[in-house]
């Protein structure tokens, strides 16, 4: 395996995403515009004006762009999502992610590549073949096993299924990040108690929350390990990626369009790093725990394999939220960089800043720059232990960063 043969894509919420999947090495991008995508309700609302400008960017970075379109369509959707497309037509997007076949037809009627979402929870070769006519990508259902993507892999090359380009399908599959309870992500629960449906990108994250579960017949409460019984741990495969290359993926998808830049670039950052490994020669359980230990550093729900080592039941999160190894506190913004030093001078508006913290900072062109131990100096060029807040300070900086990007110090959780 070469590196350039496996696509790692990443998920852009956000400009400074689009950016940190720049830095974390993604291949390719994914996103979505206004309000007809699975992440409409939860991460920022880009509109068809930002299409272009994310397609354009994406492709200065090197980066593929793929916009997905993915939610249940109705008859008064569809001249929305006719806008969408020709926006995405004068883009020049590299690919439209869809489910309904509406959006599938009117898509390939323009001319633009498709990959099949998992909404539509292929999970057998005969469905492969069926959306061949329109897609070149596949992105199968969550719930399948390796060895269940290995028999499609093994069909797509024995029968030549090939997609409108005319080379072999590729599989994509969701290799990190948060997990549905429900089979690819169909769910009613939103829609039953707020009548917000998840089937429209407006997921209430109802499963997330704590449950008691009682016997209605005698009215028991019923002992559990775990009140969070309906939400799943995050998906993360980097100690089996051999595995999973093995079964003839081509694609390795990251979930996380609501998660912030740094999420994005740290997780890519480590599947690209576990990617190169594998290419290498040197991809080792030291090294896969190694990053692993870098991936809870951001937002996470704890860990497990999902369904592809063979699984039949889920793993549930203990906590509500995160489970990262730090939570992000605003330090203030940036007021200038002096780019010839790689100097930030940073006002310290909301709270003080101290020596050795971890620090982030966040910006639309910036994406995300950590300092791993931070050494701020006075204005009047001294060195400080504590930095207090309302200050103007100066700290080294290992990457360029902007004018009004903001500071964060990055606090251990205990």
């Amino acid at each position: 395996m070469r590196r350039n043969e496996i696509e790692l894509l990443a998920p852009v919420g956000s400009y400074a995403s689009l950016v940190a999947a720049k830095q974390g090495h993604a291949d390719a991008v994914y996103f979505g515009a206004d309000t007809l995508n699975m992440r409409s309700g939860s991460s920022d609302m880009f509109v068809s004006n930002d299409i272009y400008t994310l397609t354009a960017r994406a492709h200065e970075y090197g980066l593929k762009a793929y916009l997905t379109l993915n939610t249940i369509i109705y008859d008064n959707d569809i001249p929305i999502m006719e806008r969408l497309l020709d926006e995405a037509a004068r883009a020049g997007v590299d690919a439209i992610i869809a489910s309904d076949i509406a959006v599938i037809l009117d898509a390939r009627a323009r001319n633009l590549s498709v990959h099949i979402s998992t909404q539509q929870n292929i999970s057998n070769s005969r469905a492969v073949e069926y959306f061949a006519q329109w897609a070149d990508t596949v992105v199968l259902a969550r719930e399948l096993s390796l060895a269940q993507v290995h028999t499609i892999a093994d069909a797509i090359r024995d029968r030549c299924i090939t997609g409108p380009s005319g080379k072999l399908v590729r599989i994509e599959i969701f290799a990190h990040g948060a997990l549905c309870m429900a089979i690819s992500g169909k769910c009613y629960l939103s829609l039953h108690t707020y009548s917000a449906s998840a089937n429209r990108g407006q997921c209430m994250q109802v499963c997330r929350r704590r449950y008691r579960v009682h016997d209605i017949e005698d009215g028991f409460e019923l002992e559990i390990d775990n009140e969070h019984i309906m939400s799943p741990k995050d998906l993360c495969t980097i100690d089996f990626l051999d595995r999973i290359i093995s079964a003839g993926v081509s694609v390795l998808k990251i979930e996380g369009r609501a998660r912030p830049p740094e999420y994005v670039r740290t997780v890519t950052e480590a599947y690209h790093e576990a990617l190169c490994a594998l290419a290498d020669g040197y991809y080792s359980p030291a090294l896969m725990q190694s990053l692993k230990s870098k991936l809870a550093d951001v937002f996470n729900r704890g860990f497990w394999d999902g369904y592809y080592l063979g699984r039949k039941l889920g793993e549930w999160a203990d906590v509500h939220g995160s489970k990262a190894n730090y939570r992000r506190k605003r330090v203030g913004i940036v007021k200038n960089f002096y780019k010839k030093i790689g100097v930030a001078e940073i006002e310290t508006t909301d709270t003080g800043l101290d020596k050795g913290v971890r620090v982030l900072l966040v910006g639309p062109t910036t994406g995300s720059v950590f300092v791993d131990a931070a050494e701020p100096w006075s204005e009047d060029g001294h060195p400080l232990v504590q930095a207090g807040k309302g200050l103007t300070i100066s700290l080294k900086v290992p990457e360029p960063v902007r004018r009004n990007d903001v500071v964060y110090v990055l606090e251990p959780r205990t």
